[in-house]
């Protein structure tokens, strides 16, 4: 593959520079550049007319980590009211004119970065990206909005204080990453999102939203001259460079060790993990495709075959690794009846065990690569997903041509590649943590069964770091 960085096109007296990638096999006539506006800023760029659609993701450094350390939820704060009145337009204007041209504008805090998105026809792109640039540049947090964005998040907080499996997660990341700011709600607490004030939610935006740590990726019906104007008229006035605070790389979780809280549900929800591998270490895509066999494959999983098929103890269990800019971690999740709760953790334990000391057998192997080369195809179906890819393989520091070199990287796997990360992963022990009843009131529930009790189902990663990170390798 040929790639040119010096093309130019002049625009105005001013240059665009476009590096082109060829056709991807997976995304019919992409091309993937890499667009340099006038005014300096890159994106990842796909002009694909198939639908007169535009998806833009993008993404700056900081994130929950750049919450004060006594108020966690200040980016999450901010991502909530950005769009409620900016510039010159009160929030019921704004989102008059966001539903009128069916725009979708979002906005939120994860761990590492915040990150926008952006939904738009064709024929509405300039009013999308000019509202967009109000809600960077000049929100408004007025008061009245500010208190009914705060109730929202309060009474969320409130209800997830008795969501068992939004407990296990909260206390992994807690016990996994102790006083590191990974450890915090990324979301706030009850205590610290009252004292969140209007002169904390500007200094976040002046701090975090700048464009030296901007990641933008566009996909749409949309020609480059264009789509660089749009790119300077909404990205060209930030502040040139974000007042970080700098965060340590961690290593996470203490394991082996078992957490227990007390909960009267009808279900016991376990979290389990330990520490993972990292994106950029050498034995990622190794540790990524030994995963898929353990706990990542749904119905093919030996997790999900032994716990679920075989013992009948859970309706689901999967596991994923999670990567972030300063640790890793792998996490899974599973619910099971309250009296068969310490069961269904040893068997758990028993297949980790299992796979550290064996690791998988050369057939697992073989079907985990076809899944995850298959996979890789499905998940970029559509102009969003692929937006939210590239702006996942930018965020990851990963080539330009990731797309092409996907099933090559995991066909390099070998079985004794998946061996060595199989015990890396899970040779040191699980960190587990299990919400529900005590085992004594479980064994006394069983007596007297209820017809309405649901069935178990497996627990959804409520505040892991990167949760909403795709199953794809980015």
């Amino acid at each position: 593959m040929t790639y040119s960085f010096t093309r130019r096109a002049v625009l105005g007296g001013a240059s665009l520079a476009i590096a082109t990638l060829g056709s991807a096999p997976l995304f019919a006539a992409t091309r993937i550049q890499r667009l340099v506006s006038p005014g300096g800023i890159e994106a990842w760029f796909v002009q694909d007319a198939t639908v007169p659609l535009i998806a833009m993701e993008y993404a700056f450094a900081g994130g929950a980590t750049q919450d004060p350390t006594d108020k966690p939820g200040v980016g999450h704060m901010v991502a909530s009211l950005l769009d409620e009145g900016a510039g010159d337009l009160d929030f019921e204007t704004f989102h008059e004119r966001l539903d009128r041209r069916a725009i979708k504008l979002s906005f939120t805090s994860r761990h590492d970065q915040f990150r926008g998105s952006l939904r738009m026809l064709k024929d509405n792109k300039d009013e999308a990206f000019d509202l967009l640039r109000m809600a960077l540049t000049s929100p408004h947090f007025d008061a009245p909005d500010v208190e009914r964005i705060r109730a929202a998040v309060l009474a969320n907080l409130r209800r997830d204080s008795t969501n068992p499996s939004t407990l296990a997660n909260r206390k992994f990341l807690e016990v996994a990453f102790d006083d590191h700011p990974y450890a915090r709600q990324a979301g706030g607490t009850v205590e610290s999102v009252p004292k969140i004030d209007v002169a904390d939610l500007k200094d976040y935006v002046r701090r975090v939203i700048a464009k030296d740590t901007l990641k933008i990726a566009v996909v749409g019906d949309v020609d480059p001259e264009t789509l660089a104007r749009l790119l300077d008229k909404t990205f060209g006035s930030l502040p040139a460079k974000a007042e970080l605070t700098q965060v340590a790389d961690v290593i996470a979780v203490k394991a082996p060790q078992c957490v227990f809280i007390p909960l009267d549900v009808p279900q016991t929800v376990v979290t389990f993990g330990g520490a993972g591998v990292r994106r950029s270490e050498p034995d990622f895509m190794a540790a990524y495709v030994v995963n898929q066999i353990l706990g990542g494959g749904g119905l093919s999983s030996r997790l999900f075959r032994e716990v679920r098929e075989k013992r009948g103890l859970a309706y689901s269990v999967h596991e994923t690794l999670l990567w972030m800019d300063h640790s890793a971690v792998f996490v899974g999740n599973t619910g099971t009846r309250a009296d068969r709760a310490s069961e269904t953790v040893e068997e758990v334990e028993k297949q980790v065990r299992r796979m550290a000391e064996e690791g998988p057998t050369e057939q697992e192997l073989d079907n985990a690569k076809s899944y995850l080369k298959g996979s890789q195809m499905l998940a970029l179906d559509t102009s969003s997903n692929l937006a939210r890819a590239l702006l996942q393989y930018q965020l990851d520091k990963l080539p330009i041509d990731y797309i092409e070199k996907h099933s090559a990287l995991v066909d390099a796997v070998t079985l004794e590649d998946a061996r060595k990360a199989a015990q890396r992963l899970w040779g040191q022990g699980l960190l587990t943590v299990m919400v529900g009843r005590s085992p004594l009131a479980a064994t006394r529930s069983t007596t007297t069964p209820s017809p309405t009790t649901p069935p178990p189902a497996a627990a959804q990663p409520g505040d892991a770091p990167s949760a909403a990170t795709p199953a794809t390798p980015n």
